[in-house]
Parts: structure tokens; C-alpha cells; sequence
């Protein structure tokens, strides 16, 4: 349970004019937890508790983080979700990507600074060991909040789905086709608020709380409504917006919102918060599932509380139609474009997915690491192996992104190191090269984006942040199965300005990975990629 954080506490404990560092020690350990009422199953939890606390700082503070692996039996590792690690993309946590994995009885300390207000979350990069319960909110205070003073306190609300198995069984159900033919991906059991059931919050009336929401499931998109309670919405992934009055939210995995809402004056009665899961996209639906989550405004102690309130009317938030205050116009013209589709099939008697047609697979050095060790033949794709699905971006380029969704369902794309606009959505047809554009001069700008099913987004950002920057569908399955695409950006300015530490580099040594080298460990000609994977490990629990 995330605790009401009051704005004077907020303020004593992170005045604007220092910076502070936040450490923390963290052992990585099983625990076993049953939150939503129907099975006592292991988690991956922190120090010995599950969930996983809440980091709550100031922009402009740093942290530290030392991971302290105890599980025993799995490697694991952390994203810090949204924080675009200017300057420290070696602290960015996706293995394979930026860092080896932390291995069993290992350590290893992030450290880097949050220069972004908003709503956040951190979990496990590690092949696909979040779900089992590695996760957890950031809060990430602005003294210069545009909406400071109005609001009185804060609630946080995380919403999950949840699964019984875990994720080393069904990993490899997943992506075997023997076992999952028709490459159906598993459905969760249940829904979660907190990751608990039936949470409750203290209201007093005539406020206004800012309710800090964040979606930290596998698979499942939510509709979520503050019953006889109309919304605000003020931010989304870490971007401050116009105000935008709704009475109800949707919200795709991985996505985050910043929203009032004024309580009311009478405090006779208790009313329900309501998560739905979005069962549209599921291609079952079986009878074990509880698509429903409730939570309670509580007014009143001694009255009832509600019945879960329903939603009988689920709308989809347009949020094309949320406007950036900080008013930043279109980028363009673009000096680079990529268009990429998404798609899915059969290959190696597994479930694959991937970007124009190309599966990604983890290379035998991670890809920042090539990056730092080619040299000047880091500006060029095929160092980096097929299979790492890697565009090179040079410095302050304007990079159009087009995605083009040939699946039948919608697909939350999330991009690392930037939170770009996005200008054009088709619901129904696909990008056309030449095609007259229509946008609106001011576009909405996330981290995370909804492509739909037969259509396609249309994106821009500018390569100024050095790095090397996974995207991916954020859908667990479709990621497991190689949805992703890699972004190595401004390599040479990257080589001149950052390092990668030597614990980082330890890491990897202890368990026999190269530090330089091509996507096949070549250090001598790093165009010739003999030995780069591409084909995907048959045991994918690993």
C-alpha cells in the first residue's frame, strides 16, 4: 500500500535548493505473497518484502542503488522506466543492451540523476523476471510544478495485471510451439491495485489529491474510474499538459498519469475505484480470469463501503488530444526516417515477433559495449549483428519513426532515452512514403505509445541524448519474442563524453562475456560477424 504523501512533507524532506543522493541497499530475494486471494505463490521481492517500496525524490537528486542478487537461481537486473539517463546510459538496466546481468550472490550499484518531474516506475530488465514481482513506483517531486498549489496531497495508484505460474515455466510455454500453437499468449488471473485487492485511502473533503497513476503489468491495458468523482488530468509519462477533464482513464501497460481530483464536501458516503482490464486484445478468455480491481475513497469509516463500481461505458482516452503546456512545436523536416512493421510468425518451432521481419536476440556483447569499443566503425549498423535490429542515429539528428502495426492487436511501443512527439495516428491503413501529413502544430509527446491494430503512428525525436536506447513492445510476450529494435545514438559523441564503469565491466568478465568487440565478440575486423546469434536459445527459461 503506497501511503498519501502531503505536499508539506514533500517539501520538508527535499528542499529545491540541494540536491540530495538517495541510497539504497537492496537485496534482490524470493518471498512469498498472495495478493490477490488466490495463491500463495513466490515473488521476487526487496530486503525480504514484497511489493517493492516506493522511491520517492526531487528532480534534480541522484541515486544510488546497489542490487544485491539473493534469488539464488536467476540473474536479474533494473530499468529505471521513463528516465531518459542523460549522461549515465550505462545505468539504463535492459540486458544484453546496456549491461550484463547481475548474477546470483553478485552486486552491483546504479547511480545516476533524475532530471524529469512526473510519475515513473523501475522493474527488472532481465529477460522477462519482472512479472514475478521486481517492481515498483518513482515519484519524482517538481518544486516547479506549474500545478503547485493546487493540490493539497498525493496517492499513488499502481495497476497490474497478475499471473500463478511463473514467468520460467511460462516463458518457455509461451514461445514453444508445441506447447502454444497458435502463439496465444497467456492471460493473467486476476487484477491488481498496489499489487493488493480491496485498497483502501483516506479522504478528506474539500480537497484536491493528485493521484499519480501507473500501469506496471505484463499484458494488460486498464480502464480505471473514480466513482460520482470527475478526473484532471495534468501529466502523462513525466510530460506536463493542459488540463484535460475526463471522468474515466485508460491506460496501457507501462504508461503513467498525473491527474486531480477535488473530493467532495459530503463525507456521509465511501465510494470505488475501479480498474477493468481490456480484454479485447486477448485472444482468450477464460473463465479463471478476475478482470476486475477495486479500491475505496473513504470518506466515512463507519459507513459501508461500496459495491465495486461498474463501468459500463469504457472509452479509450485519446491522448493525441492531451496538449504539451510547455507548448513545443512539431519537429521537422526530418533528416532521418525509419518506418518499421510490426508482425509475428513461426521460426525455429518458436513463437517469434519482431520489426520488419527481423526477431531481436541478445548478441554475445552487449550492444553499449560495442558501441564504446569500435571506434570510428561504431557509426555503422552491422557491427552491432542482424539480429540486434539496430538503427545508428547521428548526433542532433530529427528522426521520424513510423510503426506500422500488421497484427490484429494495438501494441504499447516504449522507446529508452527519449519521450518523443507523436504526430499522426491511422486507426485503419498503413504508412504511405510521400504521403501528405496532417498534425496538430503543438503534438502530444510520451515514452509509450498505443499502435493500433492495422494502422500506424507516426513519431519524432531528435538524437540528442547519447546512447544506446532499446524500444519495444511492452507486452512481456511480444518482447520475450523479440519485438524490439535497438537505437545506437551519436556513438562517437558517446565514446568522447561517457564510460562505462568497471563494476559494470566486472559484471560481465565474471561471467565470460566479452567488454568489446562486435555482436560476436570479434575485436579485430568488427564487420566480420561469424558467430553473432541468430538463431534464438531453445531453452529461453534459461
Amino acid at each position: 500500500m503506497y501511503v498519501i504523501i502531503t505536499i508539506l512533507c514533500v517539501l520538508a524532506l527535499a528542499p529545491s535548493a540541494f540536491a540530495t543522493v538517495h541510497a539504497y541497499n537492496w537485496d534482490i530475494t524470493w518471498v512469498l505473497a498472495n495478493p490477490d486471494g488466490r495463491l500463495l505463490r513466490p515473488v521476487i521481492g526487496v530486503n525480504n518484502k514484497w511489493p517493492p517500496p516506493l522511491i520517492n525524490v526531487t528532480i534534480g537528486d541522484s541515486l544510488e542503488v546497489t542490487v544485491n542478487n539473493m534469488l539464488g537461481n536467476e540473474t536479474t537486473g533494473i530499468h529505471w522506466h521513463g528516465i531518459f539517463q542523460t549522461g549515465s546510459a550505462a545505468m539504463d538496466g535492459p540486458r544484453g543492451v546496456t549491461q550484463c546481468p547481475i548474477p546470483p550472490d553478485s552486486s552491483f550499484t546504479y547511480r545516476f540523476t533524475i532530471n524529469q518531474p512526473g510519475e515513473y516506475w523501475y522493474h527488472s530488465h532481465d529477460i522477462a523476471q519482472f512479472p514475478d514481482g521486481l517492481r515498483g513506483p518513482i515519484i519524482v517531486q517538481d518544486p516547479s510544478n506549474p500545478y503547485a498549489g493546487q493540490y493539497d496531497a498525493e496517492i499513488v495508484l499502481t495497476v497490474s495485471d497478475w499471473y500463478h505460474d511463473q514467468m520460467p515455466y511460462l516463458m518457455p510455454y509461451y514461445l514453444s510451439l508445441d506447447t502454444d500453437p497458435d502463439g496465444n499468449e497467456p492471460e493473467p488471473y486476476s487484477a491488481l491495485f498496489n499489487d493488493n485487492q480491496n485498497i483502501t485511502y483516506s479522504i478528506e473533503p474539500n480537497l484536491t489529491y493528485l493521484i499519480r497513476i501507473i500501469n506496471i503489468g505484463t499484458f494488460s491495458q486498464f480502464f480505471i474510474q473514480f466513482a460520482e468523482h470527475n478526473i484532471t488530468v495534468i501529466d502523462m509519462d513525466g510530460v506536463y499538459i493542459n488540463p484535460f477533464e475526463t471522468d474515466q482513464i485508460y491506460i496501457t501497460v507501462a504508461q503513467r498519469y498525473g491527474v486531480l481530483m477535488k473530493s467532495k464536501s459530503d463525507t456521509s458516503t465511501n465510494y470505488a475505484i475501479t480498474g477493468l482490464m481490456d480484454r479485447g486484445g486477448f485472444d482468450e478468455d477464460p473463465s479463471y480470469i478476475n478482470p476486475t480491481v477495486a479500491g475505496y475513497l473513504v470518506y466515512n469509516i463507519s459507513a459501508p463501503l461500496p459495491s465495486p463500481w461498474h463501468i459500463s461505458d469504457p472509452q479509450q482516452i485519446d491522448d493525441f488530444a492531451l496538449v504539451p503546456l510547455d507548448g513545443q512545436k512539431a519537429l521537422g523536416p526530418p533528416t532521418e526516417t525509419i518506418v518499421l512493421n510490426i508482425s509475428f510468425w513461426s521460426e525455429y518451432s518458436q513463437n517469434r515477433a519482431g520489426f520488419n521481419n527481423i526477431t531481436y536476440l541478445e548478441q554475445k556483447v552487449p550492444t553499449l559495449y560495442t558501441a564504446f569499443s569500435a571506434g570510428i566503425d561504431a557509426i555503422f549498423t552491422e557491427v552491432y549483428g542482424v539480429n540486434s535490429n539496430t538503427f545508428v542515429l547521428p548526433y542532433g539528428a530529427v528522426v521520424e519513426l513510423v510503426i506500422n502495426n500488421y497484427d490484429a492487436g494495438p501494441h504499447p511501443i516504449h522507446i529508452h532515452g527519449h519521450a518523443p512527439q507523436h504526430l499522426v495516428r491511422n486507426d485503419a491503413g498503413f504508412y504511405t512514403p510521400g504521403q501528405a501529413l496532417k498534425y496538430d502544430s503543438v503534438p502530444m509527446r510520451r515514452d509509450t505509445w498505443l499502435v493500433p491494430a492495422g494502422g500506424y503512428v507516426l513519431s519524432r525525436f531528435v538524437a540528442n541524448n547519447p546512447g544506446v536506447w532499446f524500444m519495444h513492445c511492452h507486452m512481456d510476450w511480444h518482447l520475450l519474442g523479440g519485438l524490439a529494435a535497438t537505437f545506437v545514438e551519436a556513438p562517437l559523441h558517446l565514446q568522447a563524453t561517457q564510460t562505462i564503469p568497471a563494476a559494470a565491466k566486472s559484471l560481465c568478465q565474471a561471467q565470460g562475456t566479452p567488454i568489446a568487440g562486435n555482436a560476436a565478440g570479434n575485436t579485430k575486423n568488427y564487420f566480420d560477424l561469424k558467430g553473432a546469434p541468430t538463431t534464438p536459445n531453445p531453452s529461453p527459461s534459461g
